[in-house]
């Protein structure tokens, strides 16, 4: 499996940003981590390795970026309003920085699909609703989509309009509607087991479809945890089954 690591200084976020892609053909994965985790997470924890097959087939190329999580919604000791500013910083790097770089490495047609778990889901969830003009669907393992869940408290427009559980029911906007809905991948899943949260994917799924949006719903049993082997076993047969 080919491995590349790149970095570059992002003016977005004003700091040097690793990324890491596995593969050389197929559409673009892009991992989002989870809580505070880095751009090697999904390595470490071995889900790459139930990729391979997929990557060395050319289905798909996957890259993997940092998380500012530390410096934004888990750092208790920074103000709510600076933390939603350096969420938006995050976004923007996404927007103006990776996307760029993925499609200079793929082409300008290759699809983009964002994918994450835990905190990771809601992130990438967000992404795709912001942009749906640049990216093409998402995969959301594990996830909740209300970010107070995440704010401890704190509430303002830029909470409201990075948690999806708050602006997709409020959103009229036809030109995001329309580009939401054209997508064919928009993956919901949920265990049942210790630390899962099911009910929030029934939730937003309820949210999405009160808007018209399709989308997949999948709520598996309680012997699948809110961990690692989770995942490993969903993202491989997503690959196998959904794409």
């Amino acid at each position: 499996m080919r491995r590349d690591l790149s970095s570059w200084y992002s003016p977005s976020l004003g700091a040097e940003m690793p990324i890491v892609s596995y593969g050389h053909y197929g559409f673009s994965l892009l991992l989002v981590p989870t809580a505070g985790a880095d751009y090697l997470e999904y390595e470490r924890f071995q889900l790459m390795v139930e990729l391979e097959p997929f990557i060395d087939a050319g289905k798909l190329r996957v890259f993997s970026v940092n998380s500012v999580n530390k410096e934004s919604w888990l750092n208790d000791e920074m103000e709510g309003a600076h933390k939603a500013i350096r969420h938006n910083q995050f976004n923007n790097y996404i927007f103006n920085e990776v996307i760029p770089f993925l499609k200079t490495n793929t082409s300008a047609e290759t699809p983009i699909i964002t994918c994450g778990a835990s905190f990771g889901a809601l992130h990438s969830m967000n992404l795709f609703l912001k942009r749906p003009d640049l990216i093409n669907g998402v995969i959301a393992m594990s996830g909740v989509y209300n970010l107070e869940e995440y704010s401890k408290g704190f509430y303002d427009d830029q909470v409201y309009f990075n948690s999806p559980a708050h602006y997709i029911p409020n959103l009229q906007d036809e030109w995001y509607l329309n580009n939401i809905r054209r997508s064919n991948h928009i993956h919901i899943f949920s265990g049942s087991g210790d630390y899962e949260d099911p009910q929030a994917s029934r939730d937003f799924s309820a949210v999405l479809h009160n808007k018209g949006i399709p989308h997949e719903l999948d709520i598996w049993g309680p012997e699948w945890k809110h961990d690692w082997p989770t995942w490993r076993a969903v993202l491989p047969h997503y690959l196998q089954t959904r794409f």
